[in-house]
């Protein structure tokens, strides 16, 4: 199969398997149910992905890849910690607290009791893979004077806090409806407006 191809057939497999845990929840999804509803051979997908818990590792590493790749852009351009973080905060609400994220939390929080393998690869996964760039991307505005502060893990932290907050749990447990796009780059807005106002440095 052409890579073009392949890529294309694994995108349809992926959005199946979404529909799966949406419908029925993560040990209700076999890996013979998302192959049937995608006309695909139970073969190919355990060839493609190799069990269950490593498809949803690649869904959890292709929902945060537009993220990461925005980051690792602004460090390689070297954007400034306030055009990055624009950049940044909308774009991470949306991935954080859209409906494949939700649908991902929900799977692992079905999982905490029988394997807890997929709450570990959210983790490592999502945050872990975003994390260490938001360090770079404030370690950069320290050493240009942007901004001043300590420890680079507890700015990290506190834009995070509130960025986040508890949204994503809201989301999860069905009590907060999705953010609009307004809505997303008022909030990411406030949480960098606090953070500057905070840890403000030189310029």
């Amino acid at each position: 199969m052409r890579p073009e191809k392949q890529e294309a057939r694994r995108r349809q497999i992926e959005a199946v398997a979404y529909e799966l845990l949406a419908e029925k929840g993560y040990a209700a999804t076999s890996m013979l149910a998302i192959a049937r509803r995608a006309a695909a051979s139970n073969e190919t997908l355990y060839r493609w992905y190799g069990n269950k818990q490593t498809l949803f590792r690649s869904l959890v590493e292709a929902n945060a890849r537009d993220v990461t790749a925005l980051l690792r852009s602004a460090i390689d351009q070297g954007a400034s910690i306030e055009e990055t973080i624009a950049q940044l905060g909308p774009a991470l609400l949306a991935l954080v607290t859209g409906e494949k994220a939700i649908i991902l939390n929900r799977a692992a929080a079905a999982d905490a009791d029988d394997s807890g393998m997929l709450g570990e690869t959210l983790f490592q996964a999502g945050r872990n893979s975003v994390a260490p760039l938001l360090v770079q991307v404030f370690e950069r505005a320290r050493t240009r004077g942007e901004l001043a502060f300590e420890a680079t893990d507890d700015i990290v932290d506190v834009y995070l806090s509130l960025l986040i907050g508890d949204l994503q749990i809201r989301r999860v447990i069905g009590v907060t409806a999705p953010l609009s796009d307004a809505e997303a780059r008022s909030r990411a807005d406030r949480a960098w407006r606090v953070v500057f106002t905070l840890y403000a440095g030189r310029k």
